[in-house]
């Protein structure tokens, strides 16, 4: 017997029975997934405005990003044991009504503070939201290449909805308000919530079902400590050096510790350490990180290039960030087609060092950067990567993963990317923030017009964060060669399959 189908409880001689409403309800996942992900980056077009409107300073604007997804990743491993305990159409159903009141709540804000509470409270709905979509998929497809075929859907999500959330984003921006980047969440949770009821299958974990509060508390106050401390290394009263931001790095550092240790010694913890020991899944869950956080830093810092430098208006800069989606569904399509083949390491190694030659080409820019010669080709081999770096990634992650641990495994992953996606904003601001101060007290003489100086300085910010966003990435193909051992005759099939009923 394998290890996936002992540890599942299914005797490999069984057949299991397919759903036969699985694929109308990965149309339901689906949708509810693409609203999770675009609203991480639909937001970054009308920040420019939001800020204006709502007094929002230059080194607190990314809070509007950082918010969602730190309270995203921090509280998913949470959302994820409770979707394996209370049920994961129920907890679906519960994290989109959230999402809408929360989304609704954005819209209306009339304060900075209150958009960024509003905007942590869609991540927290979010977390519960997230594992329950990617354990359902995960119940539902148990046959190899169904599952490869379901999981490039969810992997071209995840990697092309960032880009198609800077687009939605310029479009209700430019023709209606910043608002309703948020605001149109709130029809589209309700579809999502309409179509679940008949479509959806309920599934839930069976056995210990106690909650690891504890665990869920500590890494959430370590992660947003570790964001904290450097959202203050980007202001220029604070700094690297200043004591309030060593000592909130320190602090989130020594929590995520106490975590751990938590964990060890949980009877039933948020997040089993031998679903992130295994060689494989960890692999997946660093890799996961690393893009996560040069991919949401990038998103945002060519939005603010597009807007802030070359004049583009939000509707220009959202048809400007198409490319990164077109390479998406080029790449997820073929790497759908080669997963059961070839296994998912070849793909994984291939596409962070497509995402990585995109972003350095992205490190080049200057004021009057051209958009068909430049922009276009990198955006595409940055969508390129990710569409081979996802799809294979959201397979690997529950690669022999037991039914009673199927929310936590797929809450990890969305986790290290949101995480990732946090840690890598605030890093990448503050490298560019920096780098724009000390562009502009190096260049700036007195009595010259700051103008072009100014833009110069962001020209230099962005580029930077760009160079370190590719190195990230491509620390993440080195994590998947070495770790990541899975070869085709690993991955998931009908004998470890799980009975939704």
């Amino acid at each position: 017997m394998s290890a996936a189908a002992e540890a599942s409880g299914v005797r490999p001689d069984s057949t299991p029975e397919l759903h036969p409403r699985r694929w109308a309800a990965l149309g339901v996942i689906a949708i509810s997934q693409l609203m999770v992900v675009l609203d991480a980056t639909i937001v970054n077009i009308a920040l420019p405005s939001a800020r204006v409107d709502l007094g929002i300073t230059e080194a607190n604007q990314q809070w509007v990003i950082t918010a969602y997804t730190l309270a995203f990743g921090g509280l998913l491993l949470l959302g994820g044991r409770i979707a394996d305990y209370w049920g994961r159409k129920r907890t679906f159903m519960v994290g989109a009504i959230g999402f809408a009141a929360a989304s609704a709540i954005g819209g209306l804000a009339t304060t900075g503070p209150l958009l960024f509470g509003a905007r942590a409270l869609q991540g927290a709905f979010g977390a519960l939201l997230a594992p329950a979509s990617l354990a359902l998929l995960t119940v539902l497809f148990t046959e190899a290449r169904e599952r490869a075929k379901a999981f490039a859907v969810y992997g071209a999500i995840a990697g092309g909805g960032s880009a198609v959330g800077l687009l939605l984003g310029g479009v209700l921006t430019e023709y209606a308000s910043w608002r309703w980047c948020l605001l149109v969440n709130i029809p589209i949770a309700l579809l999502a919530l309409a179509l679940a009821i008949p479509l959806v299958p309920e599934s839930k974990a069976h056995g210990d079902t106690s909650y690891d509060v504890p665990g869920a508390v500590v890494v959430t106050l370590g992660l947003t400590s570790l964001v904290y401390g450097f959202t203050e290394a980007a202001k220029p009263a604070e700094g690297w050096d200043s004591p309030k931001t060593l000592a909130f790095i320190a602090a989130g550092i020594v929590l995520l510790i106490v975590f751990v240790l938590i964990e060890r010694a949980s009877k039933n913890p948020l997040l089993p350490l031998r679903i992130v020991l295994d060689r494989n899944r960890g692999g997946a869950y660093l890799t996961s990180m690393l893009v996560g956080a040069g991919l949401f830093g990038a998103f945002l810092f060519l939005t603010l290039f597009l807007q802030n430098v070359l004049g583009y208006t939000p509707l220009k800069a959202g048809f400007a960030s198409l490319p990164v989606t077109v390479g998406v569904l080029i790449s997820a399509t073929v790497a759908s087609n080669l997963l059961p083949r070839i296994g998912p390491k070849i793909p994984m190694m291939i596409g962070p060092v497509l995402a990585a030659i995109g972003m350095i080409s992205l490190r080049f820019i200057d004021v009057d950067t051209a958009f068909w010669t430049h922009l276009m080709p990198a955006q595409v081999l940055l969508g390129l990567g990710l569409g081979f770096t996802f799809v294979p990634l959201s397979s690997l992650a529950l690669v022999g993963v037991p039914e009673h641990d199927a929310g936590a495994a797929s809450a990890a992953l969305n986790a290290t990317q949101q995480i990732g996606g946090s840690l890598g904003t605030a890093l990448l601001n503050t490298i560019a923030t920096s780098a724009i101060a000390a562009y502009v007290a190096a260049n700036l003489v007195a009595g010259q017009d700051p103008g072009p100086v100014a833009l110069k300085a962001q020209v230099d910010g962005y580029a930077d964060a760009f160079t370190w966003a590719a190195g990230l990435i491509l620390l993440a193909g080195i994590i998947t060669a070495i770790f990541v051992k899975v070869d085709k005759a690993d991955l998931p099939t009908g004998e470890a399959a799980v009975h939704v009923g």
